[in-house]
């Protein structure tokens, strides 16, 4: 047995995580793909995993999976993948200006669900939204600032904020937000420089999956635009194939670190898809490659 899989079955025996051990969950972005993570993150929730965790790591759309989760609202948020009505709003690639308005997600959307962001605040498993600094192009964990629900929703929509696609970079504690997967697609790094001595990985790409460098006509667009409001973070922008490519290799030898992903004939989720047929068999598919991980 897995050893992540193994210290989950025995915390949630005895109810306790007083063993010595922290686990940490992290939850990868990707845009519309996030609906795989989604779907993982209702799986670990129907297990009855939510608690035995010590921390909560999201990049991206990662990170508001892992907030639904802390919440105690997992099956919550999967349903808005598949609400056409959600989508088209904040997802409207002929909208000149964010193209992806998770400015509306999180504190319009979110706020008439409720998200229970008091619960995540409180929640004694701790939550560690990631962003890239646009000033240092470095991936920094924003659970220091986390004191509000003001500032949750900040934190959240820094995470997601997409360059060049979801406007200006969201400010927070005094420093400017973009994205988390320009510095760290996959958060488990981060997990482990804190102390995670298991990780479990909810993936949003299938195995088999390599990265590519994007094409030049990205390349150029987004250069651009980091240039200008981004500067530390072009670097990052440049080697992002590379590093995600070291990530695969590091996850697949850590013995510590258990990954869950779609299965190998999983449809492609392109990230901006609005496609809500398709967002919700992603749904379905994470779903079930979690409980089949989880629980074989």
């Amino acid at each position: 047995m897995h050893p992540v899989i193994s210290l989950l079955r025995s915390r949630l025996s005895s109810g306790s995580r007083a063993d010595g051990r922290k686990l940490a969950l992290a939850v990868e972005g990707g845009g519309s793909r996030g609906a795989y993570s989604g779907g993982m993150v209702a799986g670990i929730d129907d297990l009855g995993f939510a608690g035995c965790f010590d921390a909560v790591y999201g990049a991206s759309a990662g990170a508001l999976n892992g907030a639904w989760l802390l919440g105690g609202q997992a099956q919550t948020g999967t349903f808005g993948w598949s609400d056409p009505a959600i989508m088209r709003r904040v997802t409207n690639p002929w909208r000149l200006r964010r193209v992806v308005d998770t400015e509306h997600l999180v504190q319009v959307v979110y706020e008439a669900v409720p998200m229970d962001f008091a619960a995540i605040l409180a929640n004694p498993t701790t939550f560690h939204p990631l962003a890239t600094d646009t000033a240092t192009g470095e991936s920094v964990d924003l659970h220091p600032y986390l004191t509000d629900q003001r500032s949750l929703q900040l934190a959240l929509r820094a995470s997601t904020g997409l360059p060049v696609l979801s406007g200006r970079p969201v400010t927070l504690a005094g420093r400017r937000w973009i994205d988390a997967g320009l510095a760290e697609a996959i958060p488990f790094r981060t997990a482990i420089a804190d102390g995670a001595t298991d990780v479990l990985v909810l993936r949003t790409r299938p195995d088999g999956w390599a990265a590519t460098p994007p094409s030049r006509v990205e390349t150029a667009v987004v250069s651009r635009y980091l240039r200008r409001v981004a500067p530390g973070a072009v670097t990052g922008w440049h080697t992002r194939h590379t590093r995600q490519l070291t990530d695969d290799t590091d996850l697949s030898t850590h013995p510590n670190i258990l990954q869950i992903r779609p299965p190998a004939t999983a449809p492609q989720v392109p990230r901006l898809t609005r496609d809500t047929l398709l967002l919700r068999r992603a749904v379905r598919l994470g779903r079930e490659a979690a409980l089949s991980a989880l629980s074989a």
